[in-house]
This record gives C-alpha cells, sequence and structure tokens, in this order.
C-alpha cells in the first residue's frame, strides 16, 4: 500500500472509528487524540519502533534496523519471502541481515501462530502509549474504560487498515530523521559538537542532513 492511500485511509476510516471511541468511552472527542493516534499508524507498520537516544550513532542504527527487521518478521510469521518483498530485499540481503542480528526466524515461527491477533496486539500497543501521554489530563476511570476498549478498536481498525509498505530504505531513513533531530535540538543545532557526540564526521551529518530535508 503507497504512503498516499494509507493516508486517504487514514483520514476518511481510521480517524472517525477513533473520534467515535474516544467520545463514548472519555465523554469527548480529543482531536490532538486522534491525531496523535493516526500520526503513528502512518510511520511505520504498526507503530514505532523504538530509537536509542543514549547510544552513538553507528550502534543506535544497528539496533534500530534489528528491532524493526524483527517487527516484520513477526508480523509475517517468520515467512523470510514475504517480508523480503515488504521490505524492498531479495531473499538473500536479508538472510545475511537475519544472520547479522542473530535473528532467531524458527523460534518466530514455532511461538506464532496466526498474523491478524498479533497485528491486533501491536496496534493496541501502539494506540496504548499514546494515551499514556495524556493520562494527567482525563479522568482516571474514563481512561481505563478506554484502555479495556483498545483491542476492540485496534479490531475495527484493521479492518479498514490494508497492509501498509515500508522498505528497510524508508525504516531506515525515519531513523535518521528521527535521531538527527533529537541530537540537533538537544545541542541547539551545533552541528560541529552533534556530529562529534554521536561519532560521526561533520560532512557526513551535514549531508545527511541534507538529503533528508533537516534544516
Amino acid at each position: 500500500m503507497e504512503k498516499k492511500d494509507l493516508e486517504i485511509v487514514l483520514d476518511k476510516k481510521v480517524k472517525p472509528l477513533i473520534k467515535d471511541a474516544t467520545t463514548k468511552f472519555l465523554g469527548v472527542g480529543i482531536e490532538k487524540l486522534n491525531e496523535d493516534i493516526t500520526s503513528t499508524l502512518s510511520r511505520s507498520s504498526f507503530g514505532d519502533i523504538k530509537v536509542d537516544y543514549s547510544s552513538d550513532y553507528k550502534k543506535a542504527k544497528k539496533q534500530y534496523k534489528k528491532d524493526f527487521l524483527s517487527r516484520i518478521l513477526v508480523l509475517n510469521l517468520g515467512n523470510i519471502s514475504e517480508a523480503a518483498k515488504l521490505l524492498g530485499l531479495d531473499r538473500r540481503t536479508l538472510h545475511r541481515m537475519v544472520k547479522e542480528f542473530n535473528i532467531d526466524v524458527n523460534k518466530i515461527k514455532s511461538e506464532l501462530l496466526r498474523p491478524y491477533p498479533i497485528k491486533v496486539s501491536a496496534l493496541s500497543g501502539a494506540i496504548e502509549e499514546v494515551l499514556n501521554d495524556y493520562k494527567s489530563v482525563l479522568h482516571p476511570k474514563k481512561l481505563e474504560e478506554m484502555y479495556k476498549n483498545v483491542h476492540h478498536l485496534s479490531e475495527d481498525i484493521l479492518k479498514d487498515l490494508p497492509e501498509p509498505k515500508i522498505s528497510m530504505k524508508e525504516a531506515e531513513e525515519l531513523f535518521e530523521k528521527d535521531y538527527f533531530k533529537y541530537h540537533l535540538n538537544k545541542h541547539n543545532h551545533n552541528i560541529s559538537k552533534t556530529a562529534k557526540l554521536i561519532g560521526i564526521r561533520f560532512e557526513t551529518l551535514h549531508r545527511k542532513m541534507k538529503k533528508l530535508g533537516i534544516d
């Protein structure tokens, strides 16, 4: 599914579902909450992969790629061919990466049964993470009711949400944009200082910023 098509589905079908759920269980439709959840869904396959900002660039990127690849393999029940197709890789390259990251594909296959419950669980987790940011401003009992119904909301969303397609290259770009922006903001956009602290050359960071459209 192309990004533009995914955005249309999110806007026309998913947003109304989330608005109805928040209105029913929280007593009010919170537009910012709606936007936060749909934004989370649009950035990756059923939720974001955590970025380790505390590590240097190379280590953080390697961990991100491992976590992302593991997520894709889980969602595809360890099927190398399907995962490779989704990631825009050939099977040989994917096998090499699985070996490099020490991912146990046989374990994934033996522990997982059906893709649908896995996707519901992953999507529920993504929604719950967004809800966690609203604990301080929402009524505890109403928020509890919302949490109880996240699973059902996820099932309803998945009925309308086709499989998003994100390549390994696109995932790496998402990581780099997020990682670089975090550290540039932390160091007052001092490119030289940022590059030194995350362990890459000034020229490399400057080139990547230009490519990613980071001011």
